[in-house]
């Protein structure tokens, strides 16, 4: 039908146009000579219609060729082929099963990557193929991408801008810091400048380059929309993340985040999405934690840290309010670690932690990256708040041990009887532990005290539930049901309390404040 419509308009297109011929032949005859003028392609390039927007056209240009693509076969191709057909993978967008991936942080792998733990795994070790972007630091051949672009890499190939490919070796990885530093047997290579990550500023101009889903040298740009975050998503606790709106997806981690001098100021590695596709919140690693990782990888083919050996945990008003602070700034002191750097220099539980070398910390985040980027043996200076009073103290660092774990668990065992009830303000009904339940959670003898019960209302909107362990009212330890009595009872009325509390595998305070009565 629409055939046939097109063809009836045909013989009315040529009648109009032969009227139309017939009129100008007429206005010929009244002007003799005269013809229509053509239009002639301009002489000088025609003014700028928008003026003020930024162009990356040169910034590209100049620092393009000294990024590249990466693709890590893991496994092999030959196995690979063979774990496909019995292996789930990595589904595309909105294909069934990509609600089952987390939401949170999204890695970049190619479509069709094996995910590792999923059921139908043969065995934990992943096999298939991992995209993923680099960037050119030295001549020489050593080049910058993410630890989880080639982890577990059988083979890494390099593809450069002229379209030449090498075959990288892995001079080594560091996962905390997401970073691997590779080398191919090149001379003479296109080089990235390397800029400064502790000058941006939220608001300023940024430029990704990368290969997206295998599309080479796709530029993106947006601005810093914040420095310094937090990772809640992934165990990148020494990462002060820088977070960008610069569009971001699979494939495009490793590559370079740029200033507007064309200084790589990051390298792109994590998302914020719900559909495992940019949603306008992307994170790059500061290029300053990045290149200190790679002085260490380079020398001795690992990364080493400063530690402290504190649990620490945010503050909030409740907390503030219970240690008598005009502000919820700083990083609360949870647990020391027996032995360790904070021990010797005198730290105590309920410490509020608020500068190092005289550098602010506001949230507890701030705290590790700024431990972790020292070296071990690194004398630091601290600024703390306890009991209300400022306090100075100087520590000695440790080294990092990667391998630490909290210990713990959730209470097992046989039971002892529960305190009667509301035996303290709170309404909390504690359990005395028995040596089974304090030997599984590493605990030592007449340390903790477990909640059978939680009747008062207080103390369930702050969060204690049964199971949980008290190991401590304020900075007084407890032991027995009668001791966590006595110490809540000894809180004034409508006054907040701390609770050191352990729950699986972590101990941090709860703060509770206690009904008037």
């Amino acid at each position: 039908m629409p055939a046939i419509k097109l063809a009836s308009l045909r013989p009315l297109l040529l009648t109009t146009a032969l009227a139309v011929a017939g009129v100008g032949a007429c206005s010929g005859q009244n002007a003799a000579n005269a013809q229509t003028p053509l239009a002639t392609p301009a002489t000088a390039p025609a003014p700028e219609l928008v003026a003020g927007l930024p162009d990356f056209t040169r910034l590209v240009d100049q620092v393009g060729p000294a990024v590249v693509s990466v693709q890590a076969e893991i496994g092999g191709r030959s196995q690979a082929t063979a774990q496909a057909r019995r292996m789930p993978q990595m589904p595309e967008d909105g294909e069934e099963g990509d609600e089952q991936i987390p939401e949170f942080f999204r890695r970049f792998f190619g479509p069709g990557m094996p995910m590792p733990g999923m059921p139908g795994m043969p065995d934990a070790r992943p096999r298939g193929t991992s995209l993923g972007t680099g960037f050119i630091i030295s001549a020489d051949g050593y080049l910058l991408t993410n630890h989880h672009v080639v982890d577990g890499a059988d083979t890494v190939r390099i593809k450069l801008s002229d379209r030449r490919e090498f075959t990288a070796k892995v001079v080594g990885s560091d996962p905390q810091s997401d970073v691997a530093l590779l080398k191919i047997d090149a001379k003479g290579l296109p080089v990235m400048r390397i800029g400064d990550s502790d000058a941006l500023k939220p608001g300023q101009w940024v430029v990704a380059i990368g290969s997206p889903f295998g599309l080479d040298h796709s530029v993106t740009a947006g601005i810093v929309s914040a420095v310094g975050r937090a990772n809640p998503g992934a165990d990148q606790r020494y990462v002060p993340f820088i977070q960008t709106d610069v569009a971001i997806n699979r494939g495009n981690s490793g590559g370079p985040l740029l200033d507007t001098r064309g200084q790589v100021v990051g390298i792109n590695s994590q998302i914020f999405s719900n559909s495992g596709g940019y949603m306008g919140v992307s994170f790059a690693i500061p290029i300053d934690v990045a290149m200190n990782a790679v002085q260490q990888l380079k020398a001795t083919g690992k990364v080493t840290r400063g530690q402290l050996g504190v649990q620490i945990q945010g503050m909030d008003r409740d907390a503030a309010g219970a240690l008598g602070l005009p502000d919820a700034n700083g990083a609360l002191v949870a647990t020391i670690e027996p032995g360790s750097a904070a021990e010797r220099a005198g730290l105590q539980r309920q410490d509020v932690i608020r500068s190092v070398n005289g550098q602010r910390v506001y949230e507890s985040s701030d705290l590790p990256p700024i431990i972790g980027a020292m070296a071990p043996g690194s004398k630091v200076t601290l600024e703390v708040i306890r009991d209300g009073k400022p306090r100075t103290l100087s520590a000695t660092l440790g080294a990092l041990d990667e391998g630490v774990a909290a210990a713990g668990g959730e209470a097992a065992g046989g039971q002892a009887p529960a305190a009667p009830a509301q035996a303290n303000p709170l309404g909390i009904i504690g359990q005395a532990l028995t040596a089974q339940q304090r030997s599984g959670m590493g605990l030592q003898p007449k340390e903790g005290v477990l909640i059978a019960r939680v009747e008062g209302a207080a103390a369930r909107e702050a969060g204690l539930q049964r199971g949980d362990v008290v190991l401590a009212v304020g900075r007084h330890d407890v032991g027995s049901v009668e001791a966590l009595d006595a110490q809540l009872r000894a809180v004034g009325a409508g006054k907040p309390v701390m609770l050191l509390v352990r729950r699986g595998g972590g101990t941090r305070y709860i703060t509770v404040t206690p009904v008037e009565r």
